[in-house]
């Protein structure tokens, strides 16, 4: 059992405030409960705020080298306990043992280097004749992160906010509590000085929204849903405070004529349902030229029929559970709605894989002849759930792509690199990835439209958490 009963604010393990009750954990493999998170309150807030807002003034003036040793400590003391981390997310969220070793652990330790490798040459002053440009910290920034890819999300605002010189309130998710919880000993055992980074957990409609609306909160970053990102705007707002949102997305895939098919589709598949499908670029519309396009939902049923779903342990396991109950009855909401509007159902469909009676367990599910206003088409599903659609031209897959209310990833493959950089650059999406080219952690990374706004990553996260100040006048 889980039994998470304090926050760390100021530089210690401290009991929360009384009176919220705390929050149940499920373990998303046999339903049973698997501890308790206490839940903070507006006192929890007032608490770690004004730990943030007094540790502020001597952080902000800390030198870059000695931010940058800080950074270094967190990555060494990270780098030690990766197992810990791994074991830590498997735990929580039921990802498979395989992907949180090789990729949900891994990737923060991505992140510190991406912040790390930008901080030497980073301008954070200039000169422009007789005005110097500064760039200070923007202040007290609060953090809210999910629980899907929850260290990666923690990692790319705290290291860039530490690196900008900021002190932070982390809110990360309470349904993913133990890699936060790991997390915050990492930067205990690195020596970051009290009142730097403070954590708690909550919910959104408590601490959520005393955090966005604080007068003493300067900045809000969140990760999480298209509505929890409004949400938080609108509490924001009546502060004028910044906010920096990565949101929700449905990202097209566009398979050209000319591409390597088998492997376009297969690769395509596979990225949609990594993670059970529960990441937010997941490629999940396949539009493929109508010429091949039989054969590519031949090859895709093929690919999502051998993903084995199962106990996270086993090392043939492609597919854990979905995360939790409430997005496990959206998924199976979303598939029943699919096969309402008329999609063609070649893989998967409703209900548990036959050989597990319990568990959020969902079947990696292809759906065919998908018309790009349905709407498994248009709304995030945030399950193994993949919509094919035919398109007749190049123009005509440019237009479905982008017929969106999001804006966050985008996909083309083509044996063509000329061609398909002019597919990209007509992609509204903050990334596109040509050909399965893999993350890029020193690339800005983020949404447009209702995917949100602001870019996390290496030097572009570092700027997030910046402000400009003109000096002009100043001797040459």
């Amino acid at each position: 059992m889980h039994n998470i009963d304090t926050f760390y604010i100021d530089g210690e393990w401290v009991a929360p405030s009384q009176g919220e009750a705390p929050f149940q954990m499920i373990d998303p493999v046999t339903e049973q409960v698997a501890g308790s998170v206490a839940m903070g309150g507006q006192a929890d807030v007032e608490r770690a705020v004004s730990a943030a807002r007094a540790a502020l003034p001597a952080w902000a003036a800390t030198p870059i080298e000695a931010r940058t040793a800080v950074l270094e400590r967190i990555m060494q003391c990270y780098a030690a306990r990766l197992d810990e981390m791994a074991a830590a997310i498997s735990a929580e969220i039921g990802a498979p043992r395989w992907l949180c070793n090789e990729f949900q652990a891994r990737v923060g330790l991505g992140q510190l280097k991406s912040v790390l490798d930008a901080l030497p040459s980073f301008a954070f002053s200039e000169r422009r004749g007789t005005t110097e440009i500064v760039r200070e910290p923007v202040g007290v920034v609060a953090l809210i992160t999910p629980w899907n890819w929850p260290i990666n999300q923690i990692v790319a605002k705290v290291a860039p906010a530490l690196a900008a010189g900021c002190t932070i309130v982390l809110k990360p998710s309470e349904i993913a509590p133990l890699d936060a919880r790991l997390f915050a000993g990492i930067v205990h055992e690195a020596g970051v000085p009290r009142g730097v980074f403070n954590m708690l957990y909550g919910d959104g409609a408590c601490v959520g929204a005393a955090l966005s609306g604080h007068p003493d909160v300067d900045m809000v970053s969140i990760t999480g849903s298209t509505r929890a990102g409004v949400d938080v705007a609108l509490n924001a707002a009546r502060t004028l405070k910044r906010v920096a949102q990565e949101l929700g997305g449905k990202s097209a895939n566009v398979i050209l004529d000319d591409a390597d098919l088998k492997t376009a589709v297969s690769a395509g598949v596979v990225s949609c349902m990594l993670n059970s499908g529960q990441t937010c670029i997941a490629p999940t519309r396949m539009l493929v030229h109508r010429s091949r396009y039989a054969e590519a939902v031949e090859i895709a049923r093929a690919t999502a029929d051998a993903l084995k779903v199962g106990d996270p342990a086993a090392p043939d396991t492609r597919l854990g559970p979905i995360s939790n109950r409430a997005q496990y009855e959206k998924v199976q909401r979303m598939i029943a709605i699919g096969i309402e509007e008329g999609a063609r159902l070649v893989a998967g469909g409703p209900g548990r894989p036959a050989h597990l009676a319990a568990g959020f367990f969902a079947r990696p599910t292809v759906f065919a002849d998908v018309r790009n206003d349905m709407t498994i088409a248009q709304e995030e599903i945030f399950g193994p759930v993949l919509c094919m659609i035919p398109y007749d031209s190049e123009d005509e897959a440019i237009r479905i792509a982008n017929d969106t209310p999001y804006g966050l990833a985008a996909y083309v493959w083509s044996s063509d690199a000329a061609r398909a950089r002019r597919v990209a650059s007509r992609l509204h999406a903050g990334c596109v990835q040509i050909n399965g080219a893999k993350m890029d952690f020193t690339a800005p990374f983020g949404g447009m439209r209702a995917s949100g706004n602001g870019r996390e990553h290496g030097a572009y996260g570092i700027a997030e958490f910046l402000e400009y100040k003109s000096v002009m006048g100043c001797a040459a």
